[in-house]
């Protein structure tokens, strides 16, 4: 199954958000397997998971080197990506320098669709949730500036409202 066919069947079978996973699934439709890959500059689809820690009631943000801004690990699918879900673990594997992240049952946790600098135009991102080992040390790649863990109730003083939204939706899956 090709990474276009995992994300078709992904979407269709996510439950929540029914008119942005329409815009997704029409964005497929009406790019192919284009739709998938960063030379799409109609928008492309993205894979990305929060790395949470629920025992100790924090998740791990990295300091976009880019952007500036506290964001939860992700990026753009990769050719060798199996499924969409590999992509979002393999993201969150590289920027956070956890080995051993397990994603949370039950498939994307949410959908995030968001404007980006040219010659793209948005990223259409598959959030999901990536559980850390108890024991977890993380390690900053060259795409972070830094890496924070946050208790859930500080992500809103230093994240923008769709990583906000991610956690709200990560913790009641939890």
């Amino acid at each position: 199954m090709s990474l276009y066919d995992d994300a078709v069947l992904v979407l269709k079978g996510y439950e929540g958000q029914p008119e942005l996973r329409q815009a997704y699934l029409d964005h497929l439709s009406e790019h192919g397997e284009a739709g998938m890959w960063k030379p799409c500059t109609a928008g492309h689809v993205t894979a990305s998971a929060l790395v949470v820690d629920p025992s100790r009631g924090r998740v791990l943000l990295t300091l976009h080197k880019k952007l500036r801004m506290w964001l939860q690990m992700g990026g753009h699918c990769e050719p060798g990506d199996a499924s969409l879900a590999a992509a979002a673990l393999r993201e969150a594997t590289e920027e956070s320098g956890v080995p051993g992240l397990t994603l949370l049952a039950g498939g994307p946790v949410r959908l995030d669709r968001h404007p980006i600098p040219g010659p793209c135009t948005q990223h259409l991102d598959v959030q999901y949730a990536a559980l850390a080992p108890a024991d977890a040390v993380e390690a900053i790649s060259d795409e972070s500036l830094d890496l924070r863990w946050f208790a859930y109730d500080e992500v809103a003083g230093v994240a923008d409202e769709s990583v906000v939204r991610l956690v709200e939706a990560t913790r009641a899956r939890l």
